[in-house]
């Protein structure tokens, strides 16, 4: 349904996607996963046809981005950001007003908008003014007229930001229901528990897809092994252990460290060697199965490294 061939866009000395080569398929839910300014928007925005790549392609359900931008925007749903909606107009206004661009006639949109409407449990609140509405409702309505035209492929940044947790479940629930009616969703968030909902995961940091998979398979196939660490003093005691050879990352989990070591580099017995020898008292290591916030943390420590490796000296 989607495919992008070497994309690359640039602005200025910025590049925000990086030779990126992805492919979604049809009826899967993919997820663009990253920190703010990893590129997620930018790469959405350039799957719609909104921007032109500097270098490389994108092709939606087989049209070229650029030469067949229409072609490709029938097709497709795409819900921005911020509440793009009219605040004066009611809920049933602004269907009614998307509708119109789309072009549905009567019959068409009234038929939709019933189903849209049950779907999201939005009909007692069909009269509300948008700007009365809550947060979680106006991502709902946002949806709603995304939806009115029955697009193929939704592309959704970032849906649930700053929305409850109620809303947050309810809105996932809709988007199950759209992908066993047969759309594809490509959604990106910041929210790791949320790539636990998608079939598969394009983990992004700095423009690029450092893995793809889907979230049980990123789990399974991390090379570093992942411990837990509780001491007396975990300030000192991950200070401690990040001067160890083959510590890829020490992060602070709660009450506790997660340590991530290379296998190929180093043991948890040396490392407990070390700490016994010459590292802070009271120190217990156990070993654990990675979350995905685990192994993304882990993905981007280890791209760090590789990366001043590579650097040469005096550059």
């Amino acid at each position: 349904m989607v495919q992008a061939v070497n994309l690359t866009r640039r602005f200025a000395e910025t590049v925000a996607v990086d030779r990126m080569n992805l492919e979604i398929e049809k009826g899967e839910i993919f997820g663009l996963v990253g920190p703010d300014g990893g590129g997620k928007t930018t790469t959405l925005r350039l799957f719609c046809g909104l921007l032109d790549p500097t270098e490389g392609q994108v092709l939606v359900i087989g049209h070229n981005t650029v030469e067949e931008t229409f072609a490709v925007k029938d097709r497709i749903g795409y819900m921005a950001q911020r509440f793009g909606l009219y605040a004066d107009l009611t809920v049933e206004e602004n269907m009614n007003f998307y509708a119109d661009l789309f072009g549905l006639d009567s019959a068409h949109r009234n038929t939709l908008a019933a189903e849209l409407l049950e779907m999201t449990r939005m009909e007692p609140f069909r009269k509300r003014a948008a700007g009365k509405l809550s947060g979680g409702m106006k991502q709902k309505l946002a949806l709603m007229c995304t939806l009115l035209h029955r697009p193929d492929v939704l592309f959704l940044d970032e849906p649930t930001n700053g929305v409850d947790p109620v809303s947050r479940r309810d809105f996932w629930a809709i988007l199950y229901q759209l992908v066993k009616d047969g759309m594809t969703v490509c959604i990106a968030t910041a929210y790791l528990d949320e790539a636990e909902r998608c079939n598969r995961v394009g983990l992004m940091h700095e423009g690029r897809i450092i893995r793809c998979a889907s979230p049980g398979d990123l789990r399974a196939r991390m090379e570093e092994s992942c411990y837990q660490v509780t001491a007396r003093d975990l300030r000192k005691t991950r200070e401690y252990l990040e001067t160890l050879p083959g510590i890829v990352g020490v992060e602070p989990a709660g009450a506790a460290l997660h340590l991530f070591l290379s296998p190929s580099e180093t043991s948890v017995a040396v490392v407990k060697e070390a700490l016994e020898k010459d590292g802070p008292e009271s120190v217990e290591m156990k070993q654990i199965v990675p979350s995905l916030e685990d192994v993304f943390i882990a993905l981007i420590r280890k791209s760090g490294r590789e990366k001043n490796v590579s650097r040469v000296p005096g550059e």
